[in-house]
């Protein structure tokens, strides 16, 4: 089928390449989402590929679909397969440059097709895989999972990470031209505001504290760490969220509440509502869900590793507990739910800090790179 949409007179071409996509519902669709969103309101002109079965519009964005494969125990993930005509849908699509979002699998070939054409590309990097498969028991190929990665990211013009510590790591194998951009937020759904008094008593009808994770329940989110929280007297835990961990998680904890998926509004008012937002999973990338708990003028307690060290400051907006050190997420939510007067500075200030980075800034900072490798590739072809 041909793509034949006529390009805009002022506005960008924009070939969105996600490794992941509608109908899964993860960090790189709702990046994504944001981007296409942004794009077409400004009058460029995304289109987006993806794998496997799912919408091929999202409101006036095409969405070009590619023969894709089950991630086995995610069965809702799927695997794209590069295919021939990748090369042939570019040249057909003349795109100004490409967006590769978490490139492993669909995204690699994408990116070696646009380099072979030169088309000038830009590889977000969200998905931290070594850590990944060290919470399914292959942490032996974290090494190489890095190498795979850092030869993927490499055939980009440049790569965009969420945080200083993605970027090192990439450097440190070998990715040079790496720069920071981080996650926006939605300051108006996330906010204050939407804490509930009649849900808070539906939660906890004792009056209880509540200390809420949202977030996908896999194995790699660790929200078995919650467990020693559930008997914390005067705290109750409540858990947003769905996947393929959720019946395990419900048998080793049955004092927790578990409430599902949610989105919109009412994921807005949960994160709210909550008294104490504590976020168990050590191989963030960025951690967008603490984020709009900060937004959402809730104290956060977050692991001292990964994208969460670009986010919290120790005792200014949050509360850091150690990965080495467990019991240090006890004693923080613990001296947090003791002391309202504490949790109501640290939200204040957590607040006040994620308001500066709404969507629209975040996505300044990407089209500023856009025209960045455009202007590369500009520059290579005035030379060759």
């Amino acid at each position: 089928m041909p793509h034949t949409a006529p390009r805009s007179a002022r506005g960008l071409r924009v070939v969105i390449v996600a490794e992941s996509f509608l109908p899964a519902v993860n960090g790189v669709t709702n990046s994504v989402l944001r981007v296409a969103e942004h794009l077409h309101r400004n009058g460029h002109q995304p289109i987006i590929v993806a794998p496997g079965e799912g919408p091929t519009r999202v409101g006036e964005v095409e969405v070009i679909r590619t023969s894709s494969i089950e991630l086995p125990r995610y069965d809702d993930v799927r695997v794209g397969i590069p295919k021939l005509w990748f090369s042939s849908l570019l040249r057909e699509l003349r795109p100004d440059v490409m967006h590769v979002a978490a490139p492993v699998v669909l995204g690699a070939a994408a990116l070696r097709s646009a380099k072979r054409l030169g088309i000038p590309s830009v590889a977000i990097f969200q998905t931290d895989l070594a850590g990944f498969a060290k919470r399914h028991g292959l942490g032996k190929l974290g090494p190489r999972i890095w190498n795979y990665l850092a030869w993927v990211h490499s055939m980009a013009d440049i790569t965009l990470a969420p945080s200083r510590a993605s970027a090192w790591t990439l450097r440190a194998y070998g990715v040079n031209a790496v720069d920071l951009w981080p996650r926006g937020v939605d300051l108006e759904l996330f906010h204050p505001q939407r804490r509930c008094r009649d849900l808070h008593r539906f939660l906890a009808p004792n009056g209880e504290v509540i200390v809420g994770f949202v977030g996908r329940l896999a194995r790699e989110k660790q929200v078995e760490r919650l467990a020693p929280l559930t008997h914390l007297d005067g705290v109750k835990v409540v858990v947003v969220g769905d996947g393929p961990e959720r019946r395990e998680l419900e048998k080793r904890l049955p004092r927790a509440r578990f409430m599902g998926f949610k989105n919109g509004e009412e994921l807005a008012r949960f994160h709210a509502t909550n008294d104490i937002f504590v976020h168990t999973g050590i191989d963030e990338t960025f951690c967008q869900a603490l984020q709009e708990a900060m937004a959402s003028g809730v104290a956060v307690v977050a692991p001292s590793a990964g994208g969460p060290l670009d986010l919290v400051h120790q005792a200014v907006n949050g509360m850091f507990w150690s990965p080495e050190v467990p019991e240090t997420l006890i004693g923080a939510v613990a001296e947090l739910a003791a002391n309202p007067s504490q949790r109501a500075e640290l939200a204040r200030a957590a607040r006040t800090d994620v308001e500066q980075r709404p969507w629209a800034v975040v996505m300044e900072k990407l089209l500023d790179t856009y025209a960045e490798v455009i202007g590369i590739d500009r520059r290579r072809r005035r030379a060759a």
